[in-house]
């Protein structure tokens, strides 16, 4: 097929991710796969749709393939590169950093070498690559998140909180990364301020369990009692068998004072969400 063809497929499918519509483009891709067996981009779009549908695997797979055919698209090869990162796959270092290095004006392959060097523990070199990325795009809300999880994952809590910070002023509905914003508040001392960060953070997730707990937990330590209970009967109706017992506990603790809430938050909840919310690729 000719290259407009190609660029017509690729269109469509982009129509369609654009709507949220990924079902319609797995099932448009998936339909065309054959005819373009050897053009990575088609296999690296399909992989996309098919992680968002929740097939992590096939999504895997398709990756890889994309780059077994040697792409050079540096956004193909980066994305790709991306999506075996979350497989903690080693050729997503040398496919994320040959994107990098064919294009280093283009914020996103910036943008993904330094999220995968930050989860690797290469604080620095991340930290070097996403404000290289800021610079080029500073109205990426993505890109600032990830500049703040650099800085958090290396101990620089004060930076992570001015990057966070303008993450959320770019994306104020982007509600996983108003909970990261709290979470860092939190551990920036400004209890606050986390506060409302993480109220706000868990009515934007609603179906987020823990995010809910978080919430409660923060408003009680904080005296809004009205807000802890609130969040704590929101937990509740979302929680699953096994995260009853946690939501018992937290209401126990908002129970019994703020004294109580901020000890169960600072010393327990917190710490882990925030470690492992950080460690979650892009």
């Amino acid at each position: 097929m000719s290259v407009i063809e190609l660029e017509s497929l690729l269109g469509q499918a982009l129509i369609y991710a654009d709507d949220g519509d990924w079902q319609s483009a797995m099932e448009f891709l998936r339909r065309h796969l054959e005819d373009f067996e050897q053009e990575p981009a088609v296999h690296c779009a399909l992989g996309v749709a098919e992680r968002e549908l929740g097939h992590e695997g096939i999504a895997y797979e398709l990756f890889k393939k994309t780059l077994s055919l040697e792409p050079d698209d540096p956004y193909v090869m980066a994305t790709a590169g991306n999506g075996i990162a979350a497989f903690d796959d080693p050729d997503a270092m040398d496919a994320l950093k040959n994107a990098a290095l064919l294009a280093p004006d283009v914020p996103v392959t910036r943008l993904l070498y330094g999220a995968y060097l930050a989860r690797e523990g290469f604080h620095e070199w991340a930290i070097e690559q996403l404000a290289a990325a800021w610079v080029l795009d500073a109205e990426d809300p993505q890109i600032a998140y990830e500049l703040g999880v650099a800085h958090a994952l290396s101990g620089a809590v004060e930076a992570a909180v001015d990057a966070l910070s303008d993450s959320v002023r770019l994306d104020p509905e982007d509600g996983w990364t108003r909970l990261v914003f709290g979470l860092l508040l939190l551990e920036d001392g400004q209890p606050a301020e986390a506060s409302g960060e993480l109220t706000e953070g868990a009515r934007l997730l609603p179906e987020d369990v823990e995010a809910q707990l978080l919430a409660a937990l923060a408003a009680a330590a904080t005296g809004e009692e009205g807000t802890a209970y609130e969040m704590v009967e929101r937990a509740r109706m979302r929680a699953a068998e096994g995260d009853l017992a946690l939501v018992a506990s937290v209401e126990e603790h908002v129970d019994s004072g703020s004294e109580a809430s901020e000890a169960l938050l600072k010393e327990d909840l917190a710490p882990d969400s925030l470690r492992a919310r950080l460690q979650e690729r892009p």
